[in-house]
């Protein structure tokens, strides 16, 4: 018999990966031109030519007994952190160092990792709706308890006057990802700020220490100039999780890291801790090869006027047909109004005219649903004659 937490997860196993797995199964039988499936954020640029070039170029050159071996240090290559450190100074004006740096199995493992490193049995773990889904499990994991707050449907900018509300003395972490999943939202430095005032506030009350981890996989995906504001400078116990799964787009060869600043709370205690969870959480240290890609590829970006494209075609496409959505600012998702209350019947209604989505009730926000514009630009160009003929029937 498997455990009672599994049960549970399995019974609640991810929309978004059995969404996937029926999108193989219509392709199969329907061609996969004639399926259009927007359930999975599986980057479909490729990853820059210096990837490969690095890839190559490592291969030839380290030592393969010493490459494909264990790190020294469960954080990674020294090199490593500290050349991800030094570009995060120049770029953000931070002061970090190699030890500040952890790396990690992409943003994933460090979400896991940091949790693993602050959280007792009962700590509780806030999260903005609408939000990954997967934080549920992480926080469970841990034996934590997930507090929601409800999305603000306006804007999809955090209620903060909820979020005062609810923060108690057992928050030990609050969670923040933007740009956003699934709405594609980037949290205004405003809401920044004032959320940091109101974390500030509740530690003085409470005499605790509450830990801001901000999960950063689509940091670089952002469009319009838009800026997207770097946490620690606003708000002192900050942990940053990056991934570069969106930004080099390499999501199966699981790598990012995590920032852990010296001006964090018991930050000396908390990067030892994190180490010891890279290493008894089974990862035992980033993939190695990977490592030293990210060395090489610092200054590298996927190419988003890729991504821009489809926003632009999809959002206005959609609009036309009078379905409701907020314009992303970052990402590449569209999180849409559902014409129904129902959601899910809405999502079984697309899947007659093949086309996959996502329910909102997978990221705390029941009554939208999420579509992932990471594809080819004919599926979305192909895809809009079946949205007209799904706005047809709801009329």
């Amino acid at each position: 018999m498997i455990s009672k937490k599994m049960e549970n997860m399995v019974a609640n196993s991810s929309a978004i990966r059995a969404m996937f797995e029926e999108g193989n199964r219509l392709a199969a039988i329907y061609g996969a031109e004639n399926v259009y499936d927007f359930s999975l954020g599986n980057p479909n640029v490729p990853a820059p030519e210096a990837v490969k070039a690095a890839i190559r170029g490592i291969l030839d050159e380290e030592d393969p007994v010493v490459l494909h071996g264990y790190t020294n240090s469960n954080a990674g290559y020294q090199d490593v952190r500290q050349a991800v450190a030094d570009s995060l100074n120049a770029r953000f004006q931070t002061a970090f160092d190699a030890k500040n740096i952890i790396m990690t199995v992409g943003a994933a493992g460090g979400l896991n990792v940091i949790l693993k490193s602050l959280l007792n049995p009962g700590d509780e773990v806030i999260a903005f709706a609408p939000y990954f889904g997967e934080y549920r499990s992480y926080t469970s994991n841990y034996d934590g308890v997930l507090v929601e707050i409800s999305p603000n449907t306006v804007d999809f900018q955090p209620k903060l006057d909820e979020f005062q509300e609810k923060i108690t003395s057992k928050t030990k972490v609050v969670i923040v990802n933007t740009p956003n999943n699934p709405t594609g939202v980037v949290y205004s430095l405003e809401t920044i700020k004032k959320m940091a005032e109101i974390m500030e506030a509740k530690q003085k009350e409470f005499g605790t220490e509450i830990y801001l981890v901000s999960d950063e996989p689509y940091r670089e995906l952002a469009y319009d100039g838009v800026e997207v504001p770097y946490l620690t400078k606003y708000y002192v116990n900050t942990v940053v999780g990056y991934s570069y799964s969106k930004s080099l787009s390499l999501p199966g060869e699981r790598i990012g890291y995590l920032v852990i600043p010296d001006e964090a709370a018991d930050s000396e205690n908390l990067i030892s801790a994190a180490n010891v969870a890279n290493r008894i959480l089974g990862f035992v240290n980033a993939p190695t090869l990977q490592q030293k890609i990210v060395k090489k590829c610092l200054n590298e970006k996927t190419d988003i006027s890729y991504y821009d494209r489809n926003r632009e075609t999809l959002y206005n496409g959609l609009k036309e047909l009078g379905f409701e959505c907020i314009k992303p600012e970052g990402a590449f998702y569209l999180f849409v109004k559902s014409p129904v209350a129902d959601e899910k019947a809405f999502c079984a209604a697309a899947k007659k005219y093949n086309i996959l989505i996502v329910p909102g009730s997978s990221f705390g926000c029941p009554g939208y649903v999420r579509l992932a514009y990471c594809v080819s630009y004919e599926t979305i160009v192909n895809s809009l004659p079946k949205f007209t003929e799904l706005a047809a029937e709801y009329k």
